[in-house]
């Protein structure tokens, strides 16, 4: 096991976070730290490192116990505002996906399809107290006799609601151009023709696994903010891929580690929860997600002053090679570059824009900070790492 000048334990700095005597940076400040003291002595000063991201997350949902009627009925088949749910789980258990179109959707029928509404409005307004109508249909039982029901609720009708995310957060996330002679719309947003502009996603320096590349101190049961409460890591997220191709510096320089995560909906907010509408393409929901880093040691300190120009990631090809399966990468940008507003590839100039909210990112990694140092949050030691390289 490698030896460090300072150790410190999960234990330890919660002791802290109770009496009031934390030290917390948030990750763009770390930086600072760091290039003033040096790693040994900035992990002395520092205990926790907070971490934000705000972003489109498609692969998310939200399970809710409807509650028993009367009479009573299996919901195989359940509705909230006309986006169906999927109800195969238990009689008023159901699951719905924040990427499921309404009903009636024309879809890409009149092409660009506006997705005006799906499963992550649902979620937004069920987080602001809106009124949802709910539908459910059964084909009747013994015990449960009913066939149909419908009614109007709220979050607090609901027996039970909590958000459980298969993949969020994800560490690093191509950026996207189009060298079709088209415009076309994608989950990576508007691509005009011939690399005319370029997208990418992720909050850079201030994302939560570029903090912690190896996951040394995230794993099933940490404490993170999620949607504006407490939540927690429940497992790897699907395709957590820490094999990627990474750096010196340890940084992957492409999709590589993701997070599922759960948290109770009914304490969320539609501020760090919202329903996206992504032109010609679907539905998807807007997360916020922020994770503390405890700095254990002077390898935690290095980690967490990563910067935007250490961060690297592949340009691909939306217009063709990426929808024929054939993906391959046609340059490598830093962060730094992306966040500019421009980045060079064969000696063009395109124009780029990100798809996740640096400033809402920031706001995260800031409330998540006076949180711990008001002693309202302590840190959630990981039960079981997750996979890593």
């Amino acid at each position: 096991m490698k030896k460090f000048k300072v150790e410190k334990t999960f234990r330890e700095i919660n002791e802290k976070i109770k009496k009031g005597r934390a030290v917390v940076v948030t990750a763009e400040e770390m930086i600072d730290v760091v290039e003033k003291h040096g790693t040994v002595e900035a992990a002395r000063k520092i205990d926790v490192v907070t971490t934000g991201t705000f972003s489109a997350m498609c692969s998310s949902g939200a399970f809710l116990n409807l509650g028993h009627t009367s009479p009573r009925i299996r919901a195989s088949k359940v509705w909230l505002n006309d986006v169906p749910a999927y109800g195969g789980i238990a009689a008023v258990d159901c699951y719905i996906g924040a990427t499921e179109v309404v009903e009636g959707d024309p879809l890409n029928s009149v092409y660009p399809g506006e997705f005006n509404y799906g499963g992550g409005h649902v979620i937004e307004d069920l987080v602001s107290g809106n009124v949802v109508k709910l539908r459910m249909e059964g084909y009747g039982t013994d015990c449960y006799p009913a066939r149909k029901q419908e009614k109007n609720i709220n979050i607090n009708d609901l027996r039970d609601a909590f958000l459980f995310n298969p993949r969020n957060a994800y560490q690093n996330y191509s950026c996207a151009v189009n060298l079709s002679d088209t415009t076309i719309y994608t989950y990576m947003g508007m691509l005009r023709p011939r690399m005319a502009n370029a997208t990418y996603c992720t909050s850079g320096q201030l994302s939560p696994l570029f903090n912690d590349p190896y996951y040394r101190t995230i794993g099933v049961g940490t404490r993170i903010f999620l949607g504006g409460a407490q939540g927690f890591v429940a497992w790897p997220g699907t395709q957590h891929n820490p094999g990627a191709s990474r750096t010196a510096k340890g940084v992957p320089r492409h999709g590589a580690g993701t997070l599922a995560v759960v948290g109770n909906l009914k304490e969320m907010s539609p501020q760090w929860l919202a329903g996206a509408s992504m032109l010609g393409y679907g539905v998807s929901l807007y997360v916020g997600i922020g994770i503390p880093i405890p700095i254990l040691n002077e390898e935690m300190a290095m980690f967490t002053a990563v910067k935007d120009e250490d961060i690297f990631t592949e340009v691909y090809d939306y217009g063709m090679d990426y929808p024929k399966g054939a993906a391959k990468a046609i340059a490598e940008v830093s962060y730094k570059d992306l966040r500019s507003g421009t980045i060079v590839i064969d000696g063009k100039n395109i124009v780029t824009a990100p798809l996740s909210s640096y400033y809402k990112a920031r706001q995260i990694a800031n409330l998540l900070k006076e949180w711990i140092e008001g002693g309202k949050f302590l840190l959630g030691e990981p039960q079981q790492t997750l996979p890593s390289v």
